[in-house]
């Protein structure tokens, strides 16, 4: 499995327009960093839509009372905490449906 780094983000986007790297790279960690701190932010839910693409959701989970810590067999209580979910946007789920081999 391949895994693209922010680098090669701001690489993709740097040869896709007419702005340096280094002015690139400025721009997608300010949107990285806007996003995070958009979600660490929120009080309990909140959604983040990015139109074409998908939404980036921040959800809560209920606590569990009943829960096991598997090496020692112990029932412990899980507070309630918050997740992250994805969910990707209609164009994304077409270009994801393609068969292998076929070229987006």
């Amino acid at each position: 499995m391949r895994t693209f780094i922010k680098k090669d983000v701001v690489e993709r986007v740097a040869q896709k327009g007419t702005e340096r790297p280094d002015t690139v790279a400025k721009i997608v960690n300010e949107v990285f960093t806007t996003l995070r701190e958009i979600m660490a932010e929120a009080d309990e839910e909140i959604r983040i839509e990015v139109r074409d693409f998908g939404v980036f959701e921040v959800k809560r989970t209920k606590p569990k009372p009943k829960a096991r810590n598997p090496k020692t067999n112990e029932v412990i209580y899980v507070a309630a905490r918050r997740k992250t979910h994805f969910k990707p946007g209609k164009l994304l789920k077409e270009a994801l449906k393609k068969p292998l081999g076929q070229e987006p």
